[in-house]
């Protein structure tokens, strides 16, 4: 009875020892299956990021700049500064807005301003556009330099003056013409430009703001004086 309960034992035992080899070897099977699929995983993941580093970087598309409207005396400290850099005694006897699409001067505002500006030692004069246009064919951003010409102190048309003279904007110039019949100008037509020039009257000894409802006074359906040293209205001069 003995031999036969010992040789049942050792059957049992024979029998577990090997389930057990049998799930380790599944067990071993197992890990070696999700080794490799990790494997495989991490070489997709590889091969993607190499793929997308070998892609040409898109190009940034140029950002597309709206204009710059600035009011005459921004634009011209900016003229001044490069007039001062042609020569040092270098004086403005002029200043003028120059008609655009990007804008209507109702503001006072333009995005091309133009100056002229005179050296005596050197007897030479010489024009600065400053522009910050975004029209099609407009000069290229920034200050832009005219041809250097002759000058004569006795031309009364090119009378330099002094920058302390200038103490009002076009802004508040067109501010004082629209008081005196510029309100009804634009009212009536709404569409009108409004440009401005600024020159020493030298039979007055006065800086003025010509403030022009229209392209050019020329065409202008009105034009108003303003002391561009005060702001004081002086005369409708159409």
């Amino acid at each position: 009875m003995k031999t036969a309960s010992l040789a049942h034992t050792q059957r049992a035992a024979n029998k577990s020892g090997l389930s057990r080899r049998m799930n380790m070897r599944e067990h071993s099977r197992c890990i070696g299956s999700m080794g490799i699929a990790a494997i495989l995983i991490l070489l997709a993941l590889l091969t993607a990021c190499s793929s997308d580093s070998n892609k040409p970087a898109e190009e940034a598309k140029p950002e597309v700049k709206g204009p710059e409207l600035l009011t005459a005396r921004s634009g011209f400290q900016k003229l001044y500064v490069a007039a001062r850099g042609w020569n040092q005694d270098a004086r403005p006897y002029r200043i003028d807005s120059l008609v655009t699409s990007d804008g209507n001067g109702h503001d006072g505002k333009w995005a091309e301003w133009r100056g002229g500006f005179a050296s005596a030692t050197q007897r030479s004069a010489k024009t600065y556009l400053w522009s910050g246009s975004a029209a099609a064919g407009a000069p290229s951003r920034g200050i832009n330099p005219g041809i250097e010409d002759s000058y004569s102190p006795t031309n009364a048309s090119m009378q330099t003056w002094d920058i302390q003279f200038l103490k009002i904007d076009s802004d508040q110039a067109v501010a004082t013409a629209m008081k005196h019949g510029g309100d009804k100008v634009l009212e009536k037509a709404p569409d009108t430009p409004v440009t401005y020039v600024c020159d020493w009257n030298h039979n007055t000894n006065q800086l003025i703001w010509h403030v022009i409802f229209g392209a050019s006074r020329e065409g202008s359906k009105l034009t108003v004086s303003v002391d561009a040293s005060t702001g004081e209205f002086i005369r409708v001069e159409k």
